[in-house]
């Protein structure tokens, strides 16, 4: 029981920690001069993705490489068939309204990209600068295109320099986003420390590998955030916010989580990726084509064939 109870610790902090990091780092950089624009493409994106970041990277450095490179193929299947599914059950989608097929494109050249280095046997430094490369050119590419988009709508009326960024608070003093801050930089190894070791405990109890657990119960932890978003996005009728929030996340984690742990250690491929979960990770993300490119509604019955697809994945991966 302790382990079960210890990985839940483990999540609760680096979720926790997470949100603290974000909400220090945005007010930090709208104090010091740093546009909202530039905060929303990268502090916000990066803080986010901090708890995957640190799983992975905490696991090169214990010798468990295994299990963050599950957490981040686990993550982007368990973004796209359980947090656009259970929305979906809740309220439909309007994705038709959705203009985000650059964005999409784009996350489909990140995962092939990602799936042809990984054949390669390993994520080593090579692949890791190949990756944060392809990150660079996907951040400059939404830069430029959210400059362009500033410009038509101030074009039209007068734009208000100060946009609505996540964790953003005017009011916010000083000390408070000292705290913020540190107890997100101090919470994040913390946690990602005591969910990889106990995690790892678990793996040999169950009699499971260590990349299971990575794609399952830490891949699910991990999408909590992605998760709430998207609920209440569903909720709002806010569909862009929601299928942007995924499409967005699945980049990161190919681009940026991979990208950085490489450079720290050599993550080795192992067999059951090449042959089955990648594959996975990939039909989900092709899942999305009629709702992108083909004007459909992710409605409660798209919600529960992405549901029982994801349940009959872990499943599979389980058994």
């Amino acid at each position: 029981m302790m382990p079960w109870l210890m990985v839940t610790l483990g999540l609760v902090i680096l979720l926790l920690a997470g949100d603290a990091l974000v909400k220090g780092a945005v007010n930090l950089s709208l104090r010091i001069g740093i546009p909202a624009l530039i905060v929303s493409l990268t502090v916000v994106a990066f803080g986010t993705s901090a708890p995957e970041l640190l799983i992975s990277v905490n696991a090169v450095l214990v010798g468990k490489p295994a299990l963050g490179l599950g957490n981040v193929v686990g993550s982007n299947t368990a973004n796209i068939l359980l947090v656009l599914g259970i929305p979906a059950l809740i309220a439909v989608m309007h994705t038709s309204r959705c203009n985000c097929t650059r964005s999409y494109l784009q996350m489909l050249g990140a995962s092939i990209l990602f799936i042809a280095l990984a054949f390669r046997g390993v994520f080593d430094w090579i692949a890791g600068l190949v990756l944060l490369g392809g990150l660079a050119l996907m951040l400059g590419d939404a830069f430029h295109r959210s400059l362009i988009h500033r410009r038509e709508v101030a074009a039209a009326r007068l734009l208000d320099d100060e946009e609505e960024v996540e964790g953003a608070d005017p009011d916010m003093p000083w000390w408070q986003i000292v705290v913020f801050l540190v107890l997100g930089l101090i919470g994040l190894p913390l946690g990602a420390d005591i969910l990889v070791d106990h995690a790892s405990i678990l793996a040999v109890r169950y009699g499971v590998s260590e990349a299971v657990i990575g794609l399952t119960l830490v891949a699910v932890g991990t999408s909590l955030p992605e998760l709430a978003t998207t609920v209440m996005a569903a909720l709002r009728q806010q569909a862009d916010v929601a299928l942007g929030n995924v499409i967005g996340s699945n980049m990161f984690n190919l681009l940026a989580i991979i990208g950085v742990t490489a450079l720290v250690g050599p993550v080795p491929v192992n067999a059951e990726f090449l042959e089955f979960d990648l594959w996975v990770m990939l039909a989900a993300s092709l899942a999305l084509i009629p709702f992108v490119f083909l004007g459909r509604d992710i409605g409660r019955l798209w919600g529960i064939v992405l549901t029982a697809s994801y349940a009959g994945y872990v499943w599979t991966v389980l058994t």
